[in-house]
């Protein structure tokens, strides 16, 4: 029997995600079991340079940092200019092709997978919505408390709705109509994350809401 690995976000069908990402333009996140839900995720701030929000998460960090779901790279540009080591994981080919052009070192894969340096990263971003990665808030917060130091920090961007908490099975709609194939997500705010961080083994040390984004800081 031939095993087929899970879809992941924005792949297969049309490939909007990577059309997306040559353009520079918006992505739809849909669900189907709720019709009247779409989520508007823009493509073109990811692919643009680190704005004061994005650095402000590079302040506290000591070490190395790794970003889950890094996209075309932003944050590893921004680490770069601080003289901070650091690492982008992604799914997207196309993805990691623009971070590397951009200066950043990024690899192609899952977080899931093995990643290099585990177990010695000072910090892990999960940001740009990237909590929602695989379905599984819990196990994606369990690996990255794997993949940081004893003591290493989680920095997490959750959902503006603190209450929210679900997990569903998404597509993404470019604006062209382009479809992905369906893929596990999941909507996290604050309330949710505490508990599934404190089920992760992770400490929930501070949170913080910066020009309408939401964060929290955890510690492994």
């Amino acid at each position: 029997m031939t095993m087929h690995a899970p879809m992941t976000f924005g792949a297969g069908g049309g490939e909007p995600y990577a059309r997306a990402l040559r353009s520079d333009g918006r992505l739809r996140l849909t669900d189907p079991s709720r019709p009247g839900t779409v989520v508007t995720m823009d493509v073109g701030r990811w692919s643009a340079a680190a704005d004061r929000v994005d650095r402000s998460l590079l302040d506290d960090a000591d070490g190395p940092v790794i970003d889950i779901g890094c996209g075309p790279g932003r944050m590893l540009v921004a680490a770069r200019a601080v003289g901070l080591p650091s690492l982008g994981v992604d799914v997207s080919a196309e993805a990691v092709a623009i971070a590397r052009r951009s200066g950043g070192h990024a690899v192609q894969g899952s977080v899931f997978d093995p990643v290099p340096d585990e177990g010695h990263w000072d910090t892990a971003l999960v940001i740009d919505g990237n909590i929602g990665i695989g379905g599984d808030p819990t196990a994606l917060l369990a690996r990255c408390r794997a993949i940081v130091r004893l003591g290493g920090r989680v920095l997490v961007e959750t959902n503006p709705d603190r209450t929210a908490d679900r997990t569903y099975t998404a597509r993404v709609v470019d604006t062209d109509g382009h479809e992905s194939a369906a893929f596990p997500w999941a909507e996290v705010g604050l309330d949710a994350l505490h508990a599934h961080a404190a089920d992760a083994g992770l400490l929930a040390r501070q949170s913080w809401t910066a020009e309408g984004r939401t964060f929290c800081e955890l510690i492994a």
